[in-house]
């Protein structure tokens, strides 16, 4: 039988460490409950330094961020709402093209750091199944390797086109199957995150209501676009 290595460990295998030990050890949860505490604590509400200096570095998950950014061609006029915006680089960019930008991540952490990154984004702390703006208020909508951890995708692509005016367009950048169990998607990550086929992630885009949904591979990832 198999003995599951010490947290510290594997806290370790995930760029972790003692203040992320201690930050666990303070938490108080069940030894059942560690594995969801990690992949909180590491992709599905950061936080901590190792948080910080992820999701604040220049070149985080900048595959996803490029490809996005050509998908959408954002111009002067646009109105981009970021779902999951992390660290905020993706807002950056956008004001940078002349849109206007707004951000949304359910971790505090999160907010803290786009804002500082993106000083003249909106973001707030909210829900991608429940997002805070009105119908129609935005031109375009990303989201940058999210969706894999999204509970309920459909419900969020519905919101997502709600706030979206029409001819509006969405851009989402995802984790492929064919990179389960690999340093993209290692476990416990990969058993807690949803992945899908390329005729999948189209089917969950029409269910929500988008028109001409595609899916383009690049590099292991996957890129759906679509029209509101």
């Amino acid at each position: 039988m198999s003995l599951r290595p010490p947290i510290a460990e594997v806290l370790r295998d995930f760029g972790l460490g003692d203040h992320d030990l201690d930050a666990w050890q303070k938490s108080g949860l069940p030894a059942a409950a560690f594995d969801d505490w990690l992949i909180d604590r590491v992709a599905r509400k950061p936080a901590g330094r190792r948080a910080r200096d992820t999701y604040g570095a220049e070149d985080v998950h900048d595959f996803a961020r490029r490809a996005i950014l050509d998908a959408l061609a954002l111009r002067p006029g646009d109105r981009l709402l970021e779902i999951g915006c992390g660290g905020g680089l993706l807002l950056r960019d956008a004001l940078g093209f002349g849109a206007s930008a707004s951000g949304l991540d359910h971790s505090e952490e999160m907010v803290s750091l786009a804002s500082e990154r993106a000083p003249g984004a909106e973001v707030v702390l909210g829900s991608a199944g429940d997002l805070p703006f009105a119908d129609a208020s935005f031109t375009a909508v990303a989201m940058s390797v999210v969706f894999f951890l999204l509970p309920d995708p459909v419900e969020a692509l519905r919101q997502s086109r709600r706030v979206l005016v029409p001819g509006g367009r969405i851009a989402v950048y995802t984790t492929s199957p064919d990179l389960r169990g690999t340093p993209a998607a290692p476990e416990p990550l990969a058993s807690r995150g949803h992945f899908y086929r390329d005729e999948e992630l189209v089917a969950l885009a029409r269910r929500a209501g988008f028109a001409d949904a595609a899916v383009a591979r690049d590099a292991g990832g996957q890129l759906l676009t679509a029209g509101a």
